[in-house]
């Protein structure tokens, strides 16, 4: 279902998860169902946020990596220039 992006599955998955006596997987579907229209895009649709999730990693290294040590000019400095 995920590496074929076959979305149109999971209410199937989840009806089939309901019937099972798995109380943990129990809490994962009703989590799904909270957003079900997203998650069947995200498993349906060629799209996905994996290259700005990466800035965003990289960012929060630099920023965690000069923490208490410089301000903000310096910080910038090193986002704007890192690779």
């Amino acid at each position: 279902m995920i590496t074929q992006r076959q979305g149109e599955h999971l209410p199937a998955w989840l009806d089939a998860v309901r019937h099972d006596d798995l109380p943990s997987l129990h809490t994962l579907a009703a989590s799904i169902d909270r957003d079900l229209t997203a998650v069947t895009a995200g498993l349906t649709l060629p799209w996905n946020s994996g290259a700005v999730e990466g800035h965003v990693n990289r960012i929060k290294m630099l920023k965690r990596q000069m923490f208490g040590r410089a301000g903000f000019a310096l910080l910038r400095k090193r986002v704007l220039l890192a690779h």
